[in-house]
């Protein structure tokens, strides 16, 4: 059996391996690729595989469901801004992909990180418009005068391309340094989006089966329960 590494562990490692300076910067991002990859595959499971799963949640919830997807689509593309930002802003420091050439002593490797990072920044550039003039801010033009310059669309497509031009970034100073190759997605436990579809399916189904039995008059005190647990 494989041993199993806690997060400290992991931390160590990319410290010994990587240095003081590189490696704790390197393990905040990957920790935080992590994340937007948990997050990503969650909602791809509940919103973008199969229509019938979205019929399925508007016939539960649909106006719940409807803000709980966008209220992730707008994470998200956050996510992707923070990734990818400037390594300074006011001042302060930033987690950002940007902050690791600097940090990164072969030359070589150096400008090769730069050179994927550059392409990072460019497959972003629609999620930080968004950032700048509807999330983080509401642009006034916008909001208020119909003729302002609209917002770029935002696809899947763009934020799966987006996520691999980070991953790329990541990844080759894992290849090049850690002698290994980083996964694009993670391996998340059995109590995600797909463990809520099966309940929401069988709860319809249950509350079907109720209010036929309601309709039939062979209902029980169970069924007449009108409170929400």
């Amino acid at each position: 059996m494989a041993n199993e590494q806690t997060a400290n562990d992991v931390y160590s490692d990319h410290v010994a391996r990587l240095g003081s300076d590189l490696g704790p910067v390197y393990n905040a991002l990957w920790n935080d690729v992590a994340s937007l990859s948990a997050k990503w595959q969650e909602f791809l499971a509940m919103f973008g595989t199969r229509p019938e799963r979205v019929d399925l949640l508007n016939s539960a919830a649909g106006l719940f469901f409807r803000i709980v997807q966008d209220t992730l689509w707008d994470d998200m593309l956050l996510h992707l801004c923070r990734l990818t930002d400037p390594p300074k802003s006011c001042d302060h420091s930033n987690l950002t992909i940007q902050a690791l050439p600097g940090l990164i002593t072969d030359s070589v490797l150096r400008a090769e990180v730069a050179a994927l990072i550059d392409k990072a920044v460019k497959a972003t550039s629609f999620a930080r418009d968004w950032r700048n003039r509807r999330l983080s801010h509401r642009d006034l033009a916008l909001a208020v005068n119909r003729v302002a310059k609209p917002l770029p669309p935002t696809t899947t497509g763009q934020v799966s391309q987006a996520r691999l031009a980070i991953h790329a970034v990541l990844n080759l100073i894992s290849e090049r340094l850690l002698h290994s190759t980083l996964e694009i997605d993670v391996m998340l436990p059995a109590t995600g989006s797909e463990a809520l579809l099966y309940v929401i399916r069988d709860g319809l189904e249950a509350d079907r089966a109720r209010t036929a039995r309601i309709s039939s008059g062979t209902f029980t005190q169970e069924d007449l329960r009108d409170e929400p647990v």
